[in-house]
Order: structure tokens, then C-alpha cells, then sequence
């Protein structure tokens, strides 16, 4: 019966092409917009840690004096971050920060090229479980006692050493030379979690170098920098002396032990530093430091705007208007049959069997709409990507969206006919037999 109602609702689809028409593209055009919100939104609100979110957590501490910041900074100074490097509380620990290069090899036909740098700690690529394909991360030695030692991404491997295994080569970077250790398989989580004061949704880095070596080589800092009080700053090692943050520290703690354990070392410490005369707010020690896991990360650094979510809504309503439109339409088609409706009353049709035959009708032109909004959908993403720059990370179109879209299509459309299918299914007989 199902096959025989298609095969009607598509007979009188093509009976009323222009008005057929028009409900599709009202459908397409909202589901279109709708889609194209929501797709961001999901990109956006996606937590790539999975399992790993509560283990994880980002530290913050209340570093700065009276009458300054209101909050919590997302990141610590360089003095902090060495001190809490010392400390064996967490299970692994990294400090971070981006910096940038120019790369080249002993080949010259590469040219140099500008990258990304991320200087950081070798527990990072455990932390995130950072996946190798060639070698791994430098020894943990490494971290303390420095060595030019490096991990790159497989995209800079096939453009240096054409893809072969690359472990024990040198690569120059600022021309100095780098011994690589291990070479990282495609690997760019979006939001990019661990470090989104840098660009959320930009993608991962292909350079890797020890943190150890910062300090020695006044690598530049490519992020944010921010200080509570004025410090003038003409030389490198005064910046590493000062109360600038600018650097991220994350460790891994994997029960609420731990947790609770750690939370007590950060407190010993802020204590520490306020008999040395730092940490000068009012703020009691233990309130003076702060763990965020991804989730509370995520939305501590607003990765998600509250101006997204009102589009969402926006978006919502529109199709809710494309609805009222659809209402109208399929109200005057069907009511353009009525008297045919009438015929198959008389002859023995029922309301149930007219109501199913119409819903059916609603549902292939939903599905017809929901199919062309995904081709906006897909097209207003591809433009936002290629003609205006948003981030890619922000542009693919999530592999579920295939399949949601169609059926909040179907549904939007069936939600739209469930009143002209109820009008037309009372019609009463007796009225059109007269009229004949």
C-alpha cells in the first residue's frame, strides 16, 4: 500500500509542477539556512578529548595583585609554569605555548617555509594521545636536560623526506639544526582544545620541539601575551622573570584522588609564592587556583559564542516561517482535489486510507526539499570556507548531517501537512456527487 501511495504522491506532484515546486524550494531554503547553523554549532560544541575530558585539566592560577583581573587568566606565567614542572603530583604534565620558524632541509630544492611551532613537554603527545607513525616523542630527559630534538607532522614529512621515514634527519629550523625523533600521523583536533587562545579552530601544528629549549633559544611568542601590572620589558629574560602569562599547562589526573591530591600541591604552592611576595590579591591560597576540565575549558574560553547560539534560534524560526508558508500551499493543492477525494469517499475510501495517502504526498516533497537544502547546506559551507576564510574546522559538513537533514525535512513538511491532510480527509461525499 505504502509503494501504491508514492506512486500517487508522485503522479500528483507532477500534475501541479509550479506549486510542487514551491514547497520544495520553502523546505530546501529553510532546511538550507537551518542546516547550515546547526552544522557549525555541532562543529563548534564537539568535545575531540572523548573519554579523556574530566582526566584532563588545564591550570589556572590567581597570580595577579589587588584591583587588576576579575577571573581567572587561561594561562600562567613562564616562573609558574617551571616551578609546577618540578612538582610529580600528576601522572603527566605539559607547559606549552606557539611559537613559529622558518624550515628548511640539507636539500636545496626545498625552500624555506614559515610553520607553526608548538614548544612544549614530551608528556604532550601522551596527554593527548598524539598518534606516531614514525619513532616518537624525545626522551624525558630531554624535558630537563635540553637537546635539538624534534617531532613533525606526516604533511611536513612527505613535503621534506617525501613521505619515507624521517627519524634521525635534520631538519633546520631558524637555521639550527634538529635531529627528528618521531614523525605524527594526521592528527588536528577541532576544536583544537589544547590550546584555544590561539585559534580555536585552526588546525594542529606540524612542528614540535622541547620546552627546555626556550629559555636558551628566546623563541618569539605566537599568542596571546597579558600582564596585570606594567613590567618593562626590553630583554628575553626578563620576560621569563616577570608576571606576563603566556603560557598553557595541562596534567592528567585520573581519578578524583588525584584530583583532589593536586589541589592540595597547588594550594602549598600559592602559598609558597605569597611568602615570596607574589600572588599579592586578598584571595585565600585555596581559592587561588583552579583545574578546568575539556568541558569547562571549552566554555571558559568561549569556543562556542553566545552570538552562535541566537543564530541557531534565528535559523529555527526562519524555517518555522517556511512552514507557515508550506501550510498555505499544500492547503490550496489539496483542497484543489477535493472533489476527487469525494469520488473515492463514495466508492468506498476511507479517511484513514485519503489521510495516509496525503501524508505520504507531504513526506516525498519533504524528502525532495530535504535532499536540495542539503546541496545549500553544503554550498553555503563551501563558500564560508573558500570565499571568506572561516576555518575549515568549521566548514565540514558533519557526517551526520546526511542523514538528519532528510528527516528533519520529512518531518518539517509532514508537521506542515498534518492540517490540509485533515481538511481534505473530511470532505464529505455527498456535496461533490450533487455537483456532478
Amino acid at each position: 500500500m505504502f509503494i501504491y501511495y508514492v506512486d500517487l504522491a508522485w503522479r500528483s506532484i507532477k500534475k501541479t509542477p509550479i506549486l510542487s515546486l514551491l514547497m520544495v524550494l520553502a523546505i530546501s531554503v529553510g532546511i538550507g539556512i537551518t542546516i547550515t547553523t546547526l552544522n557549525v554549532y555541532k562543529m563548534m560544541v564537539f568535545n575531540p578529548a572523548g573519554d579523556r575530558t574530566e582526566r584532563l585539566n588545564a591550570v589556572q592560577l590567581w597570580s595577579q595583585g589587588v584591583d587588576s583581573w576579575d577571573e581567572f587568566h587561561s594561562l600562567v606565567t613562564y616562573q609558574d609554569a617551571m616551578n609546577l614542572r618540578k612538582g610529580a603530583v600528576a601522572k603527566a604534565q605539559a607547559a606549552m605555548f606557539r611559537s613559529g620558524m622558518a624550515v628548511q632541509t640539507d636539500d636545496p630544492e626545498v625552500l624555506p617555509s614559515l610553520y607553526g611551532v608548538r614548544v612544549t613537554d614530551g608528556d604532550f603527545f601522551s596527554l593527548f594521545e598524539v598518534p606516531f607513525i614514525f619513532g616518537n616523542r624525545w626522551d624525558k630527559s630531554v624535558d630537563n636536560q635540553s637537546s635539538y630534538q624534534v617531532v613533525i607532522g606526516k604533511k611536513l614529512n612527505q613535503k621534506l623526506f617525501g613521505g619515507d621515514n624521517s627519524v634521525g634527519k635534520t631538519v633546520y629550523l631558524n637555521r639550527k639544526p634538529y635531529q627528528v625523533v618521531g614523525v605524527i600521523d594526521d592528527w588536528s583536533p577541532q576544536p583544537k582544545y589544547y590550546d584555544p587562545t590561539s585559534g580555536a579552530f585552526s588546525s594542529a601544528e606540524q612542528i614540535y620541539i622541547p620546552f627546555s629549549l626556550a629559555a636558551s633559544e628566546e623563541f618569539a611568542v605566537w599568542g596571546n601575551m597579558s600582564g596585570w601590572k606594567y613590567e618593562r620589558i626590553s630583554k628575553y629574560g626578563e620576560r621569563l622573570n616577570s608576571e606576563k602569562v603566556w603560557l598553557q599547562y595541562w596534567v592528567d589526573l585520573p581519578t578524583s584522588q588525584d584530583r583532589e591530591a593536586y589541589k592540595e600541591y597547588l594550594t602549598q604552592y600559592v602559598e609558597q609564592q605569597k611568602q615570596l611576595g607574589r600572588f599579592t590579591d586578598n584571595k585565600a591560597a585555596v581559592d587561588s587556583s583552579q583545574l578546568s576540565d575539556v568541558d569547562a575549558w571549552l566554555e571558559y574560553n568561549h569556543v562556542v559564542p553566545e552570538d552562535n547560539k541566537i543564530l541557531v534560534g534565528l535559523s529555527v524560526l526562519f524555517l518555522s516561517v517556511c512552514l507557515v508558508n508550506i501550510l498555505g500551499l499544500m492547503l490550496t493543492k489539496f483542497l484543489k482535489r477535493a472533489p476527487e477525494v469525494g469520488v473515492r469517499r463514495a466508492i468506498g475510501a476511507s479517511r484513514a486510507q485519503i489521510f495516509s495517502q496525503y501524508m505520504v504526498e507531504v513526506g516525498v516533497i519533504g524528502l525532495l526539499g530535504g535532499l536540495l537544502g542539503l546541496a545549500w547546506a553544503w554550498g553555503a559551507l563551501y563558500g564560508l570556507s573558500a570565499r571568506f576564510g572561516v576555518n575549515e574546522g568549521l566548514t565540514q559538513m558533519s557526517l551526520s548531517m546526511w542523514f538528519i537533514t532528510p528527516a528533519i525535512a520529512v518531518a518539517t513538511a509532514m508537521l506542515a501537512g498534518l492540517y490540509p491532510a485533515w481538511v481534505v480527509c473530511r470532505t464529505k461525499p455527498s456535496v461533490y456527487l450533487k455537483s456532478q
